[in-house]
């Protein structure tokens, strides 16, 4: 199960929620949120892979903040087209970077679970998000039960607002390509500040399942 702590900017936050067992950390590159990151944290994680999210973004910015960041991954949680995915991935192999690529898509009805088939050459996971005005996330999660009709074969991270409220849902919850979760608001002390026996807590219960 990959845990994935997104959202995060500051420095001593970051270093201790790096050592409560997750696999990836969130830097949000989108101006709008308010856990936009401005500069580049005092410390960045070392032991977690480092994950950008970008919405809507040029292919110049992304990958400078690639290598400012030696990202990992990269999260695209815009309209980004799979056009645009290719083309963000071979810029990024002549530069000698190898990175793996994350779409969001917002699920609302099962039919839009049909769009993620034309991404799947150039993604390695997808996101699926609550559905809400603009873009970020709602901090609410959606009905899970609509990825039932998800059948491709790129494995998948839940997000949208979930919190310890939802531990007994994700334990509930069954799918062949269910591979992660994607945490941010519903742990919060504030905006880009995490509470870090919140998360502790919370990873050692959904570890147990």
């Amino acid at each position: 199960m990959i845990v994935k702590v997104c959202g995060m900017r500051e420095a001593e936050n970051i270093r201790a929620i790096e050592h409560l067992g997750i696999q990836w950390m969130g830097f949000i590159f989108y101006p709008p949120s308010p856990r936009y990151v401005d500069r580049k944290p005092d410390y960045l994680p070392a032991s977690v892979q480092c994950a950008g999210v970008f919405v809507n973004d040029t292919t110049e910015n992304i990958i400078r903040h690639t290598f400012d960041f030696d990202l990992d991954i990269v999260q695209l949680h815009g309209t980004e087209t799979p056009e645009f995915c290719r083309t963000l991935l071979n810029l990024l192999r002549t530069k000698g970077k190898e990175i793996v690529l994350v779409k969001a898509f917002s699920v609302a009805e099962e039919i839009q679970l049909k769009q993620t088939a034309a991404y799947q050459p150039y993604c390695r996971y997808f996101l699926f998000d609550t559905p809400c005005r603009g873009y970020g996330g709602s901090g609410e999660a959606f009905n899970w039960e609509l990825l039932s009709a998800y059948e491709g074969n790129t494995p998948f991270l839940l997000s949208g607002g979930i919190s310890c409220h939802h531990l007994p849902a994700l334990k509930q919850f069954k799918h062949p390509q269910w591979t992660g979760i994607d945490l941010n608001s519903g742990f919060e002390i504030r905006p880009a500040y995490k509470d870090v026996s919140l998360l502790r807590k919370f990873i050692q219960e959904i570890n147990k399942s």
